[in-house]
């Protein structure tokens, strides 16, 4: 176990896969939430159909609670609705077939908003289930500790040092 690592939290995600209104496009993926433990399905099991509406177990994720996030998770909780960031990676494959990899889960903010910024990943945020709100908000009262905001001083510098124009000293800059 990662000593920055302090809980772990298996999970499973569910993908619902919609028929597309698009010429371009067969079907369209999207996670819509996530069950607490590990399902005994295999992964990409079908476990529901409605309309054109089909529900995927995708596979198993693990969410790590790290001591040095807890700012993050109190902000996470402190919403009217704590969500999870569910991360797929799109795999080559037929339309029909499954199209992603479960990459990663996380009750991280600040970490799930800066997975949107990589490539052509799927990145959805879901409901966090209350037994992982539970275990979160336990987390979070084990182990936040208040860090108190120092603002930095601005360093001039020395304008007799490389950089340094001479016409901003002429000019009294």
């Amino acid at each position: 176990m990662d000593s920055a690592v302090s809980r772990r939290i298996v999970v499973g995600v569910v993908v619902e896969r919609r028929k597309a209104k698009s010429p371009w496009l067969d079907f369209l993926w999207r996670p819509v939430f996530v069950l607490v433990g590990q399902p005994s399905a295999a992964p990409w099991t079908q476990i529901g159909e409605e309309g054109d509406r089909t529900l995927f177990y995708a596979g198993e994720a693990v969410i790590e609670l790290h001591r040095t996030e807890t700012e993050n998770y109190r902000q996470n909780l402190a919403s009217r609705t704590p969500m999870l960031w569910v991360v797929l990676r799109p795999i080559t494959a037929e339309s029909a077939a499954p199209a992603f990899d479960v990459l990663t889960v996380t009750a991280d903010p600040s970490e799930g908003e800066a997975l949107t910024d990589a490539g052509n990943n799927l990145v959805e945020t879901v409901p966090m289930p209350g037994a992982i709100i539970e275990t979160t908000h336990n987390f979070v009262v084990e182990h936040y500790v208040e860090r108190p905001f120092h603002k930095r001083q601005r360093n001039r510098g020395d304008p007799q040092l490389p950089g340094h124009h001479k016409s901003d000293r002429e000019n009294g800059k």
